[in-house]
């Protein structure tokens, strides 16, 4: 007996669960195959052009219309075959010319036209890329920055500097790959590589800087001392302007409330802005200044110290010699001695400024301008004892080359000719009042003299005489009486300078973009997709059934 057919079978009706998968199924087929045809239609691509792309590695119609869109951006940078490669697949025609082409183009573009580019082919689907270079693509274009990439993965370091960046270990950035970022490195990604001292003065970046501002802003970060006039104007950098300008002396500066501004006052000599000026000192300096005040109890500093002229103002503010001051322990000690001596004839404590003018005097080897200046205090106190052969055959000494010596000369030797009992007062009037000789504030100074010692009979008598004698000789216009020192009043003045050794080194430039800049990682992220272009085939990758899938 025949066993009978399933049911279903040849000619027979299906049950209705299976009928109905069925037509879902053919509805469901029916309906992709109206959307394909509807995009088809919309995009104006027909079916068969989209057949000719997919051999390519383009699926569907909405990829067939970004690949027509960016090898048009690229065909006006393309030539001789290449350019007909792509001039054939924008008619439709690609074919296996159609890869080679666009690789040969992007090697000749700049990195973010290739950047660009590949960016495209990803956000398009095509399979042109290898599948290595696809996921690197897929994670930068996620943002994904925590990426391990060996050295020659990574021609241009771009991968180096956005697994830095990623994990914030900016300053584990290796050395070895600077050659690589520093001839493209957006500024601010650089500042924060010498932020974290992985780029320092002797990598020189400012040397892959054709850009004169760019050039000039990293040598103001990293070796300011090379740092030009020019440079610094055009930085608009005043620290640099103002330590220069005060380095050079000339003009006071505008006061604005800095280091600069305590500088000027000690280098005036102003003692009281010591304290503050330390506050404002580097640790090296701070102790420097304390080494200079120390010195003012003894005497006494290093070589490096006197050396430096333009801390003589604060030094003699500060010191106050106790004994005699051997001159010839330095130019410093000199000049201390020779001022030293001329105050304490003008305070007539004639037996200390014998005693400094001594010293004085037995430095053989001294300045021709102070040895002729000593040697007139000399003849000046040999004068006032009244030793007047002693005192003509010092000056003779200077006379000949000194007119003022030739002038007291002639005045010792006419005072010789008169008889000692009709000689007239030896002391200088003015020295008497404590001035400089001819002073023209004289008078002011014999009053306030006269109000400070008006219960001291012998001094009123003292500055009586010299008031009477000065004025006598203002009547007959005749000094020819006075014994003029000090010879040369310039001889006396302070050195005018700064005080170079406690200027601060220039500090560098502070830094003046945004630090992890956004829009700078962005280029670095640009450049490392460019750097994906190796990845492009020549040929399409053949797709897996999920990319036929996700593509169809």
């Amino acid at each position: 007996m025949t066993s009978p057919p399933p049911a279903g079978g040849a000619g027979q009706p299906m049950s209705g669960t299976r009928a109905e998968a069925v037509a879902r199924e053919r509805e469901r087929l029916r309906a992709l195959r109206e959307r394909r045809e509807a995009l088809s239609a919309d995009a104006g691509v027909d079916g068969f052009t989209i057949r000719r792309w997919r051999k390519v590695g383009v699926f569907g119609a909405q990829a067939v219309l970004q690949a027509h869109a960016l090898l048009q951006q690229l065909a006006s940078l393309a030539r001789d075959a290449t350019h007909d490669a792509l001039a054939d697949a924008l008619r439709d025609e690609p074919d296996d010319r159609l890869l080679p082409a666009v690789r040969t183009v992007l090697e000749r573009a700049n990195p973010a036209i290739a950047a660009a580019t590949l960016t495209a082919i990803h956000a398009g689907g095509f399979l042109w890329m290898s599948e290595f270079g696809e996921q690197r693509l897929t994670a930068l274009t996620a943002g994904d920055d925590a990426l391990v990439v060996s050295g020659s993965e990574d021609p241009s370091g771009a991968f180096a500097l956005l697994t830095a960046f990623a994990t914030d270990g900016t300053a584990t950035f290796p050395p070895r790959m600077l050659p690589r970022v520093l001839p493209w490195i957006p500024l601010s990604v650089l500042d924060d590589l010498i932020d974290a001292e992985v780029v320092g003065p002797e990598h020189q970046p400012w040397q892959y800087r054709t850009d004169e501002a760019r050039h000039a802003y990293l040598k103001a970060r990293l070796v300011p001392d090379q740092v030009t006039a020019e440079q610094a104007a055009a930085l608009e950098w005043t620290t640099w302007q103002r330590r220069n300008a005060f380095l050079a002396g000339g003009e006071p500066l505008p006061s604005v409330g800095d280091v600069y501004d305590l500088l000027e006052l000690v280098a005036d000599g102003d003692a009281s802005v010591v304290k503050e000026l330390e506050r404002e000192l580097p640790r090296d300096l701070v102790l420097r200044l304390r080494r200079i005040l120390g010195g003012v109890n003894v005497g006494n500093w290093d070589r490096d110290i006197w050396e430096d002229r333009g801390l003589w103002r604060l030094i003699f503010s500060l010191w106050e010699p106790k004994a005699a001051v051997n001159p010839s322990r330095s130019p410093m000690h000199a000049l201390m001695a020779l001022r030293q001596a001329y105050a304490l004839l003008c305070l007539n404590d004639l037996a200390r400024a014998s005693s400094q003018i001594d010293k004085l005097v037995s430095f053989e080897t001294a300045d021709p301008a102070y040895r002729a200046e000593a040697l007139n205090f000399h003849a000046y106190t040999l004068l006032l004892r009244d030793e007047l052969n002693a005192a003509a055959i010092v000056l003779k000494g200077i006379s000949r080359s000194n007119e003022l010596a030739e002038s007291n000369l002639r005045m010792v030797e006419q005072r010789r000719a008169v008889p000692r009992n009709d000689r007239l007062a030896a002391s200088n009037p003015y020295l008497d009042l404590g001035l400089p000789h001819g002073a023209p504030s004289w008078e002011t100074r014999y009053r306030d003299l006269r109000r400070e010692h008006m219960h001291d009979v012998d001094m009123s008598a003292r500055l009586n005489s010299a008031m009477k004698r000065i004025r006598d000789a203002e009547r007959d216009e005749d000094w020819s009486g006075f014994f003029v020192l000090p010879l040369d009043p310039d001889v006396f003045e302070l050195p005018d300078e700064v005080p170079v050794t406690l200027v601060p080194p220039l500090a560098p430039l502070t830094r003046r973009t945004t630090p992890h800049s956004p829009e700078s990682l962005a280029l670095v992220r640009q450049r490392a997709v460019a750097d994906l272009l190796p990845h492009l085939l020549n040929a399409p990758r053949r797709p897996d059934r999920n990319s036929r899938m996700h593509t169809q």
